[in-house]
């Protein structure tokens, strides 16, 4: 494997992202809108809390996250479940990776950088909600092996997303994916 350099995501990253967000993810996941948006929102005394990773010019995978008190908990949220102020919880919002670069490491350095800047802006966890029917449960294992405990499961977290135009790569425009809610405390 060659080696990968990790950066701060950009404005410049955007369309690489949206392309690669939208192969994984499924059409519609993201958009030059949702992006700008969620790129801002990962911002906190001037630290960007997203991350990219390139094979030379390719975009190999990528990591949103949200500064704590940049983001909206919401009723797929369990923060009375949470041994955390929710002012110190980021959100981590969306981890991509390659499927020709999966089992590398690419996606655990992502979450690595994430906390240190999240860390950074001042949060003492990050909650996440991860894709229960990934192949193989691989989000929830991965997450889980990082340190993420699971808070609550979450049916059909995707279906209003999907009834606006999401096209879910299992089921389509009528999602009914679970996500499991978890939450990683940093040390």
């Amino acid at each position: 494997m060659t080696t990968i350099d990790y950066r701060a995501l950009a404005p410049n990253d955007f369309a690489k992202v949206i392309q690669l967000a939208n192969h994984v993810h499924g059409d519609g996941y993201m958009n030059e809108n949702n992006i700008q948006d969620w790129y801002q929102k990962g911002f906190k005394d001037e630290i960007n809390a997203g991350f990219v990773a390139y094979d030379g010019n390719k975009l190999v995978g990528f990591r949103i996250t949200y500064a704590a008190e940049q983001w909206h908990i919401d009723k797929w949220c369990s923060p009375q479940k949470w041994q955390a102020d929710t002012a110190q919880v980021c959100y981590f919002k969306c981890n991509t990776v390659d499927e020709n670069y999966r089992g590398y490491g690419i996606g655990s350095e992502l979450l690595k950088l994430s906390i240190t800047a999240a860390k950074q802006q001042g949060a003492i966890a990050g909650v996440s909600h991860l894709w229960k029917q990934s192949p193989g449960n691989s989000a929830v294992k991965y997450f889980t092996k990082c340190g993420g405990e699971l808070v609550q499961s979450h049916p059909d977290k995707w279906r209003e997303d999907a009834l606006n135009g999401y096209d879910c790569i299992l089921c389509g425009f009528d999602c009914h994916c679970e996500a499991a809610e978890m939450i990683i405390y940093f040390d």
